[in-house]
């Protein structure tokens, strides 16, 4: 599974002479240099360029001097103010608590998925359920973060099966946040198969935006989510499509307004790059996100079948983008999700709030995740542990809990420091570390450690060459692939799904 490797190129520098570059980082790509500062303004340079820089042969007003004076580069120009407000936009994240509240209003679940991540129960596990007195609990604590918005997000198992309790949260949440006054959403994460016209009008009418899991092609698909008497997949295909017609029916502009899918990329996903990306096309998705399989739930138990070399991976996301790109060259709009991610940070200086790539992490202090039980954990990931018999993660219970006191709690402050790049020795001279983040739940069911150990993490091992191959990409100079670049790095607000 690991793939580490350390590249060619890879520190942090200041001229021979102290007279020209100031802190930097950089790394090798495909033949060019990739050169970071400590708040994450980035350049591109050739090896000669690079070499002249490090040297300090460069002289004013030669094209390059003035490139890296304009990306605060040089010592004699270092504009402090500049850096320290542009590290302050990159983590406004701090100014506030979590913003996403996590709730896993049941187990049970009606497929089977061959990497199941939340260790789903069958569908007579009613013990799985949540109460209204839990989730009202629930929302309560909720509502006290410090953070202004609040997107509280249904999963399961499949949540549909607890749909009772997710009408119940719903209207509580909405009176409650009345008088709490934040800037409220609600999301739901769900296969659709329990989905029908009632139920769907009900999330319709109040806001609740959908997402479910699309793994490919039917073939893939209905082989690694099974859906007993019936095709998972054009269940699915089915809904998707009645769904994004209510969208348009409702006068949304489809472009914004469209039922987004997740995918799971298996063994078995590698060689059906293309068919992987014509499914969601013909979906009417706009995005996709080739996500790597986690080691969380059943997926540890299946291993052997769903697991690959990350360095295979890799090659598959090459493929992938490449023909994802192509696409937008038509005119085809589709945009992969990692990629955009990173560009955000890349191109824009911004940080597009993805929790699990930030630094410090978002576990905690981003988000909470509200178990059927009542447990609390301070990520989804650490509620998978939970079922998986470890608590590492677990930070209280909603019938008890005091918001301030779960802030308080020492696997909060272990999980912050955890994630805070700044401080791990392999990432202190990555030049990638402005744009990264590690969330401490994989390090802790891989190493062993929520600290980690980044260059033998496949994780480390996935952002590194996925922003190579960004890189790579950018150093070639190509406008049209520039122009989608930009395109994906652009936040287009959907203000339909924010509450009264």
């Amino acid at each position: 599974m690991s793939g580490a490797e350390q590249p060619p190129l890879f520190t942090t520098i200041t001229s021979p002479s102290g007279r020209l570059a100031a802190f930097v980082r950089f790394r090798e790509v495909a033949g060019h240099v990739v050169v970071t500062n400590l708040e994450g303004e980035l350049v591109i340079l050739t090896r000669d360029e690079f070499r002249r820089f490090v040297e300090g042969r460069i002289e004013p007003g030669e094209p390059l001097y003035e490139r890296l004076r304009e990306r605060n580069m040089l010592r004699a120009h270092y504009d402090v103010r500049r850096a320290a407000e542009a590290w302050r936009a990159r983590r406004f994240f701090l100014d506030a608590g979590p913003n996403l509240h996590i709730f896993v209003v049941t187990l049970r679940c009606n497929e089977t998925c061959v990497y199941c991540h939340a260790s789903r129960a069958p569908m007579d596990a009613t013990h799985t359920d949540m109460t209204p007195e839990i989730a009202e609990k629930a929302v309560d604590l909720a509502l006290r973060t410090t953070s202004p918005y609040v997107t509280i997000e249904f999963q399961g198992g499949e949540p549909l099966v607890n749909f009772p309790v997710v009408e119940h949260v719903v209207r509580y949440a909405r009176e409650r946040n009345r008088r709490a006054g934040k800037v409220l959403e609600f999301t739901m994460v769900t296969n659709l198969s329990c989905m029908d016209e009632e139920r769907l009008r009900f999330l319709l009418d109040n806001r609740v935006q959908i997402c479910t899991s699309v793994d490919g092609p039917a073939v893939l698909h209905d082989r690694q989510r099974k859906l007993p008497g019936g095709s998972a997949h054009a269940v699915t295909a089915q809904w998707i499509e009645r769904i994004n017609r209510a969208y348009v029916e409702m006068g949304l502009d489809p472009s914004l307004y469209h039922v987004e899918a997740l995918l799971t990329t298996t063994r078995e996903t590698l060689p059906l790059w293309k068919e992987v990306v014509d499914t969601y096309v013909a979906l009417g998705c706009r995005t996709i996100f080739l996500r790597p399989v986690d080691p969380f739930g059943f997926a540890q138990r299946t291993s052997g079948r769903v697991e690959y070399p990350r360095a295979e991976y890799m090659a598959f996301y090459r493929k992938a983008l490449d023909y994802i790109l192509e696409l937008n060259a038509r005119g085809i709009e589709i945009m992969e999700r990692y990629a955009a991610i990173f560009l955000t940070k890349m191109l824009r200086g911004q940080d597009p709030n993805f929790l699990d790539i930030r630094s410090p992490g978002g576990q905690a202090i981003g988000v909470l995740a509200y178990n059927y039980d009542g447990g609390i954990y301070t990520c989804d990931e650490g509620r998978m542990l939970h079922e998986m018999g470890d608590d590492t993660f677990r930070i209280g219970d909603v019938r008890t809990a005091r918001y301030r006191d779960l802030f308080r709690h020492p696997t909060v402050r272990a999980v912050v420091l955890a994630s805070n790049l700044d401080q791990n020795p392999d990432c202190v001279c990555c030049a990638y570390q402005p744009f990264c983040g590690l969330p401490p739940s994989h390090a802790h069911k891989t190493q062993g450690t929520m600290f980690g150990r980044p260059r033998e993490s496949t994780l480390c091992y996935v952002h590194k060459h996925i922003q190579d191959v960004l890189i790579e990409k950018l150093a070639q100079g190509d406008a049209t692939t520039r122009a989608i670049f930009e395109r994906w790095t652009t936040i287009r607000p959907r203000e339909h799904f924010l509450q009264s």
